[in-house]
């Protein structure tokens, strides 16, 4: 039996990034109305600095957790599934929060995306941050 040789958490980044959407920085700030915005960083990161009116769900216990925050339960519609919400991503520079997308669409998120470059694309370009 032959064993493929094993790859990188690069690989798996790259892997990922071929199969999502990404959004650059600018562009999501100018047209992020509506859209549930997931920082999948640690607490302590989080708090170092976020994006205003993200959440943190670590990347660690996304999966596990996705479906019943109440920023991405909730639905004014009955008719209308959470899984339809626009959801944005992001991490520190964009690996995780490319991880995290790809299973968000696996789980059937219809329309997933990630910050290009994350939250340090983010502060580059001059974006407002929280800091806790």
């Amino acid at each position: 039996m032959s064993l493929s040789p094993p790859i990188t958490a690069a690989d798996l980044v790259a892997e990922a990034r071929a199969k999502i959407q990404e959004v650059a920085p600018g562009t999501f700030n100018a047209d992020r109305a509506g859209t549930i915005l997931i920082d999948v960083r640690e607490p302590a990161e989080f708090d170092t600095g976020h994006i205003p009116g993200s959440i943190n769900i670590p990347r660690g216990v996304l999966e596990f957790e996705v479906d019943a925050h109440p920023a991405v339960a909730h639905v004014s519609d009955v008719a209308l599934s959470h899984k339809e919400r626009q959801i944005v991503v992001v991490c520190r520079t964009g690996g995780r929060a490319a991880l995290s997308t790809f299973n968000l669409q696996r789980l059937g998120f219809a329309d997933v995306r990630s910050i290009a470059g994350g939250i340090v694309a983010w502060g580059e370009a001059g974006l407002p941050l929280v800091v806790r």
